[in-house]
């Protein structure tokens, strides 16, 4: 059975690709998330904060893209990035208040 994910593509002001998730992200809908990330090219903010929960699995497809990710986050999912070493390779918004970097 496939945990609800939904995935909502879109464009900021500046014209940078978006995508909008909300629900949870697991083994049996990562390969939804790893599409819509496939979908595009160049830059690409995530917006996380209506996520609910964060598995292995969606964090291997998160790793695959960092090198064009930016992610704003919830206070739920800021451990699992920092523990993870995700929050070392992308640019985090949420992170205690402030953005994280790319090292």
């Amino acid at each position: 059975m496939t945990t609800p994910l939904t995935l909502t593509p879109g464009r900021g002001p500046d014209g940078t690709g978006r995508l909008a998730v909300s629900g949870e992200i697991d083994m049996s809908n990562a390969g939804d998330l790893a599409e819509a990330l496939d979908s595009g090219s160049g830059p690409l903010v995530v917006d996380l904060t209506g996520v609910e929960y964060l598995d292995s699995a969606g964090l291997s497809v998160l790793f695959a893209h960092a090198e064009r990710l930016e992610l704003i986050v919830p206070p739920l999912l800021e451990p699992v990035l920092t523990v993870s070493g995700l929050a070392d390779l992308v640019t985090v918004h949420g992170l205690g208040g402030e953005a994280g970097s790319r090292q």
